[in-house]
Formats: structure tokens, C-alpha cells, sequence
């Protein structure tokens, strides 16, 4: 689940991710802002759901994807979209 949150004094949206994938370790969000290199790590909470917040700048379109224990590549499926990249499958796609 993707929660938009629009600050009216900032240039910024709040953003807040949150994913259950079954006995999953750890879950990270990676492509926003284009970068697939640095790693958003979402924290782990008792019920077994990963949760993350992040501000990104309003009025932007960002490309991303759920990394799952460092293998398993997951969309979104609440993102605005999806499009398709360069490994011949789809990446979410979240418009702020």
C-alpha cells in the first residue's frame, strides 16, 4: 500500500509504504528518484508488515520497485501505474 500525504507549507509529499510478503526478512523500496543503487529499508513491525516513509518532491513521477530478503522483485499493486523496464517485466510507477 502506497499512502500520499501533501504537506500545504512544503514542496514535498509524505509518502508512506507498506507491504506484507509472506516470512519475509527484510524489504527494501529502491528506484525513487531513479536511484536503484541506495536502498529505502522499511522497518518490520510485530504483525509481519514492513513500513517506510519518505518525502519526495511534489509533482514528480518516480519509478520503483519492493526488494523482498535481497531476491524476490515485487510491484505495487496500489501504484498509479506501472511500465515496463529493461529486464522484460514492469516496474510500479508512484505520481506526487
Amino acid at each position: 500500500m502506497v499512502q500520499k500525504s501533501y504537506l500545504k507549507t512544503k514542496n514535498a509529499v509524505k509518502v508512506k509504504f507498506s507491504v506484507k510478503p509472506e516470512l519475509a526478512s527484510n524489504v527494501a523500496v529502491l528506484g525513487l528518484n531513479g536511484d536503484w543503487d541506495n536502498a529505502i529499508v522499511l522497518t518490520k513491525k510485530k504483525d509481519g508488515s514492513f513500513v517506510g516513509e519518505v518525502s519526495l518532491e511534489k509533482e514528480s513521477r518516480h519509478e520503483f520497485k519492493y526488494l523482498i530478503d535481497g531476491e524476490l522483485w515485487l510491484n505495487e499493486a496500489e501504484a498509479d501505474s506501472e511500465v515496463e523496464n529493461a529486464f522484460g517485466g514492469t516496474n510500479s510507477v508512484l505520481i506526487v
